[in-house]
């Protein structure tokens, strides 16, 4: 019997060091090995300046909050997913990186633009119409989770699978309050897709057991 083929997966991380993207990315690795990915971890995002190495990636994991990328760099990614490579991330890994590249912003569907400045409690509330979807089925209709709230503006074409929603209270930001902002989502750009989760400030939000299942069934979606 022939053995199915192993697939690879590229883990793009550094950054703002706040969120710990080693420590992050580190608590799924054993993961994607125990799904059949061959495993690369970069430090740099000259990673995306291999077309032929991008080729033959299966899921970008990137974590890598702020900094900046070139316009090389990031076309290089954004022509790997659109040929099929699937990208994957969560927090400020992936929504809050590259502030200035509205093209990179483009191929994620969203943007970073406030948080409360301290840790709150609130939920990420699955889209009661998406709740059949691979990545949320079965999961609590409302995740209860306390860390970052991020309010996030989005490319209206993604696909929102659960959202969130400010308190009407002290401590929120007036324009926020009140407000639902999408928390996990999905798009396609050409042949790839992309999966986004809001959740993972710190390492401890994604090893609760429910965010981590959404994580895990998300990177496995965004894959080839």
């Amino acid at each position: 019997m022939n053995s199915p083929p192993v697939r690879h997966a590229l883990i793009v991380r550094g950054g703002w060091e706040g969120h710990a993207p080693v420590q992050a990315t580190d608590l799924f690795l054993p993961f994607l090995r125990e799904q059949g990915f061959d495993l690369t971890v970069s430090d740099t995002l000259d990673a995306y300046l291999d077309p032929e190495a991008l080729a033959a990636t299966d899921l970008v994991v990137q974590c890598w909050t702020m900094g900046e990328i070139t316009r090389e760099q990031s076309a290089g990614l954004a022509a790997a997913v659109a040929a099929g490579t699937g990208l994957a991330g969560w927090h400020g890994g992936i929504c809050d990186a590259f502030r200035s590249d509205t093209g990179y912003q483009w191929l994620t569907g969203g943007q970073f633009v406030m948080h409360p400045p301290e840790f709150v409690d609130h939920t990420v509330d699955i889209v009661p119409e998406r709740a059949g979807h691979a990545i949320v089925k079965g999961l609590p209709d409302a995740i209860p989770v306390h860390t970052e709230q991020y309010l996030v503006h989005t490319d209206p074409a993604v696909d929102v699978l659960a959202t969130t929603t400010f308190a009407d209270a002290d401590g929120i930001p007036a324009p926020a309050r009140g407000a639902t902002s999408a928390a996990v989502w999905t798009r396609t750009w050409g042949l790839g897709r992309v999966f986004v989760s809001t959740i993972g400030h710190k390492p401890d939000d994604l090893e609760d057991p429910t965010v981590r299942e959404l994580t895990e069934r998300g990177l496995l979606w965004a894959a080839r």
